[in-house]
């Protein structure tokens, strides 16, 4: 920002009088700012956004692109297809009037076991870094607003509005603020979110680290916005927050203003915060004074936005193995497939919580598949094992609406009963904000008309939690209080308990059903849930067993519910739900071509995986996953994929389980040993290592140029040098690797991990090329944070440089030698941040 540009903001703050600032302070609904005249600011409008942008209000009927998970977007391992992701997060805030995304988020997968690691990239800093840099800089490239979040160490969720993380400086400094530290010098976001745990004793939305590092160490200019209701109390504002969300209530407000009229808070502080929203107010083009000129994104038709998430679901998908080379299948010599699995029909396309948004439209692995087959290509599906998650909205082919009228009535009463308002829906469907709910409204009633279309025993029922009341047929199945499933803020609407109910019903027969729920304060989540009638599971796993014997080819699909991933809770086990390893033995003995796409956002165990011909990892791939499946199965897309997390053989293996605070505390016992750092020091042989991933075709490394000499420190900017290799495609396909650098110190006068991830690059080739490849070493790969003198420091000497495609799978080293009296840069590097790609998309 301009010299004069700031200028002009703190005369605006000074037109200000003590109201009105401290009224800015706080959010005015729960996905808005204030408004204020007197200096032409306008309201700025804020959304989730990890995999999509919801908009201000959470409406089925406003759909939003869904994009693939942020697991599977690191799963590139490409900065060019996180920059894409950018673009297209900025194109919706756009078509949505969003000014501010709330995302990426940038915690670690220290545990396997967190419940929202879906919604995070990786368990390295340097990786996360770089794909979350890339994906700001896009974003607000657009002139829409980035948050990086949760600052800090939130990577696990029991406990996580009060959990107290315990860790030491060198764990703190060099893995868990990392991959913050790298996206704010980078691509210098425009906001940054607080998390709700404390660090060390102090709650973060309190904690000095929101002064320093954040702002004095890395320079950074932006709005520290507390997580939705994070802020406790009035010591928020003597710390770095600027912004308490949502509003209007909270902390602040009037006693914000006392304590700065009684001197407790001076009026210099408030002004500071004022400034730094008004300046995000000047970037996103809210502030009527200061006109923006930005890059509008390019506002893609509907099938364009869908080819991207198409392709960017086929670049995260991971092939573990590929046994006889069964993948791509040989579709001249296949006659019959057949598909098996619930999550074939319904795949779960993203996490639960608040990334969670409404797409257009869904393709599944079934449907994809059929629509890109030969005809002479049978295609057969059974579901062979029952999930025991969310049952599912009720099916819109089973919807009747009276008089040409949409099937859903919603009416909004007030305490006496009287209407307040009335509207029609497609789905029976609702989430609300607090700021939603009509005025005067005390209770809200959906009502709809079902024709099944089976006759059986059916499970209906409804999502929500208060006090509900549930009819179907005119007979009252439920009447009274539903506690929340989960504590903290906001678990009423991210993670609503589900209660259902055996009916008998007949095909044809119309079934009128009626829910009412007495509105809470804060919002609410609430809809109808129907599960069709099955088949015992002894007899639908038998014909899972017939359809695989019959076919050439079997293709499984398995994966998580949303009981074990969501945002709200971690996960209890790293097992598939109950039945989905028996259906993927039972499938394998009898058809030897069986291929298990797992749709899960982070690892889970494959206890069989040694007994399939193939395994795809596809992770929660956005509204286009069926689509880039097919893709992939049929070979024409190579799944582009490599493991952003190390994938466990056995649960006692893990090094780093447990997320489990006690006494209100968790430890980080294994300080700067987490992921694939803690696999190497204990030794112990995942079932897929950190970075592995196979194509369809095969590499070989030809060179490993030793890297030139460590510049001198003096030089701003810039990596500590340039390693150059060059690969080579040896295969008979067109392809993608991903090319890792680590380093190693064996000897180190400090402790230090087995080997760290130092940059990496992605190489494209057709058959036989060799490509020539530049890796930066940044310098943040060199340092370590001395805790004696409370700085940077880096270690002189000779550093082993290991290049191959994994972090096992090492093909060729080097060394680079660091001069005796070498300083750590101030600040660490810029240019290296964005060299995550061969390829400018």
């Amino acid at each position: 920002m301009s010299r004069h540009l700031e200028e002009h903001l703190d005369a605006l703050v000074g037109k200000l009088d003590l109201a009105r600032k401290v009224r800015l302070l706080t959010g005015a609904t729960h996905s808005h700012t204030h408004a204020e005249p007197t200096v032409g600011l306008r309201a700025m409008t804020f959304s989730d956004g990890p995999a999509g942008v919801r908009g201000p209000s959470w409406d089925d009927e406003s759909p939003s692109a869904c994009l693939p998970c942020p697991t599977a977007l690191a799963a590139s391992w490409d900065t060019g297809r996180a920059a894409e992701a950018g673009r297209l997060l900025a194109a919706e805030a756009v078509r949505k009037e969003v000014d501010v995304v709330l995302a990426p988020t940038v915690n670690l997968h220290r545990s396997p076991t967190g419940g929202r690691h879906f919604e995070c990239f990786s368990e390295d800093p340097l990786l996360t870094g770089r794909i979350g840099a890339a994906l700001v800089g896009a974003l607000q490239e657009h002139g829409v607003a980035a948050t990086v979040k949760h600052y800090v160490a939130n990577d696990s969720e029991t406990d996580r509005f009060s959990v107290d993380v315990r860790l030491g400086e060198r764990a703190l400094r060099e893995l868990y603020l990392a991959p913050f530290e790298d996206i704010v010098l980078a691509a210098r976001p425009w906001l940054l979110m607080a998390a709700y745990n404390g660090v060390n004793g102090t709650t973060m939305t309190e904690h000095g680290l929101l002064d320093d590092p954040l702002r004095t160490g890395w320079g950074f200019d932006g709005v520290v916005v507390s997580d939705w209701r994070a802020t406790r109390s009035l010591a928020a504002a003597a710390a770095g927050l600027d912004l308490a969300m949502p509003g209007p209530d909270g902390p602040w407000g009037e006693a914000l203003r006392s304590a700065v009229e009684a001197g407790a808070i001076p009026e210099t502080a408030v002004d500071l915060k004022v400034r730094n929203l008004l300046r995000l107010a000047a970037r996103v083009g809210a502030l009527e004074s200061v006109p923006v000129e930005r890059r509008a994104p390019v506002r893609a038709g509907r099938g364009d936005v869908r080819a991207q998430l198409r392709a960017a679901a086929v670049d995260g998908t991971v092939l573990l193995h590929n046994e006889r080379a069964v993948l791509p299948l040989p579709l001249d010599g296949v006659r019959r497939i057949a598909v098996i699995g619930e999550l074939a029909d319904h795949p779960r396309i993203q996490g639960g919580g608040s990334a969670e948004v409404c797409p257009a439209e869904v393709v599944s692995p079934l449907e994809g598949l059929r629509s890109v087959l030969p005809p002479a290509i049978e295609v057969t599906y059974t579901a062979g094992s029952y999930l025991d998650g969310d049952p599912g909205p009720l099916p819109e082919a089973c919807l009747r609406g009276k008089n040409g009228d949409r099937p859903v009535r919603v009416r909004w009463l007030s305490d006496d009963g009287e209407e307040v308002r009335c509207e029609s829906r497609e789905t029976g469907e609702l989430v609300r904000f607090g700021s939603d709910v009509p005025q005067g409204a005390a209770a809200v009633e959906l009502t709809a008309t079902m024709c099944p279309d089976r006759t059986g025993s059916w499970q209906l029922g409804f999502r929500g939690a208060g006090l509900i009341t549930f009819e179907a047929g005119g007979r009252t199945l439920h009447d009274g209080e539903v506690p929340s499933a989960h504590d903290g803020p906001g678990a009423d609407i991210l993670t609503p308990p589900v209660e259902m109910f055996d009916v008998a019903l007949t095909a044809g027969r119309p079934l009128d059903l009626r829910l009412r729920l007495r509105v809470p304060d804060g919002g609410f989540a609430l809809s109808f849930r129907a599960r069709p009638p099955r088949r015992l599971p002894a007899d639908e796993l038998a014909r899972a067993r017939q359809d695989a014997r019959d076919a050439d080819v079997a293709v499984v699909v398995v994966g998580t519910s949303s009981q074990i991933e969501s945002e709200g809770f971690d996960r209890a086990h790293l097992c598939l739900p109950a039945g989905q390893d028996d259906l993927v033995r039972a499938v394998a003995a009898e058809n030897p071509n069986t291929v298990v796409v797992v749709n899960a956002g982070a690892p889970v165990l494959l206890p069989w995986h040694d007994g399939v011909a193939a395994v795809l990892v596809t992770w929660f791939a956005g509204q286009e996953a069926g689509a880039a499946l097919a893709d992939i199965l049929t070979g024409t897309a190579e799944p582009g994929g490599r493991l952003p997390m190390t994938w466990p053989a056995r649960t006692e293996d893990v090094p780093v389980l447990d997320t489990r605070p006690v006494d209100g505390r968790l430890p980080y016992r294994e300080g700067i040993h987490v992921g694939y750092r803690a696999w190497l020091r204990e030794g112990v042989e995942p079932a897929y290592p950190f970075g592995h991933g196979l194509g369809y075709t095969t590499w070989e490394l030809v060179d490993l140029r030793p890297p030139a000499a460590v510049r001198p420190a003096d030089e701003p900017g810039g990596p500590a040098t340039v390693v150059t290799v060059r690969v080579r495609n040896t295969g008979k396909r067109p392809g993608k690797q991903v090319i890792q650098m680590y380093l190693a110190r064996p000897g180190s006068a400090v402790e230090r991990p087995v080997r760290w991830l130092a940059g990496f690059t992605t190489a494209y080739a057709t058959p036989g090329e060799t490509v020539e490849l530049n890796i930066p070493v940044p310098w943040q790969a060199l340092r370590h944070w001395d805790t004696r003198a409370g700085e940077w420091a880096v270690e002189p000497g000779a550093f082993d440089v290991l290049v191959g495609f994994s972090s096992t799978d090492l093909h060729k080293t080097t060394t680079v030698d660091v001069p005796e009296g070498t300083q750590a840069t101030p600040g660490g590097t810029t240019e290296s941040q964005h060299a995550g790609s061969s390829r400018d998309r």
